[in-house]
């Protein structure tokens, strides 16, 4: 399967609320781990809500894994929605990668206050 439609696939059953179908594919496949940032990107809630719950139950065992995705979350912390932005913020956290801090410090500054609170949070997860 070609990524474009790996992508699609995820988003689509994100929205359908198959999460434990997902996290089973996560779990057997490492090559999926970039597209958490186009699913958080969505402008779904139901796809960006199941997906903050893929890595949330990820992170217990996967944690390694969902470091492949950071970049792309990085790049959400720039996005145009302020909700995708804080989201972002908040699953960079959730992983707890120190790759992320110097982006999550920039979103300090960021000019929504909840985006802002989403990343000090995320950088006191960190450490």
């Amino acid at each position: 399967m070609q990524d474009e439609e790996m992508k699609a696939m995820l988003i689509e059953y994100m929205g359908r609320g198959f999460l434990d179908n997902i996290i089973a594919l996560f779990r057997q496949d490492a090559s999926v781990y970039p597209f958490i940032a186009d699913m958080l990107g969505d402008e779904s809630i139901h796809v960006r809500l199941g997906t903050v719950a893929l890595v949330e139950e990820l992170v217990k065992d996967h944690g390694q894994e969902l470091r492949a995705a950071v970049p792309g979350l990085i790049g959400l912390l720039k996005h145009e929605n302020p909700t995708i932005r804080g989201d972002a913020a908040s699953v960079l956290g959730t992983i707890r990668d120190p790759s992320a801090q110097k982006a999550l410090t920039a979103s300090l500054e960021d000019a929504h206050p909840g985006v802002r609170e989403a990343a000090r949070e995320a950088l006191a997860d960190i450490g």
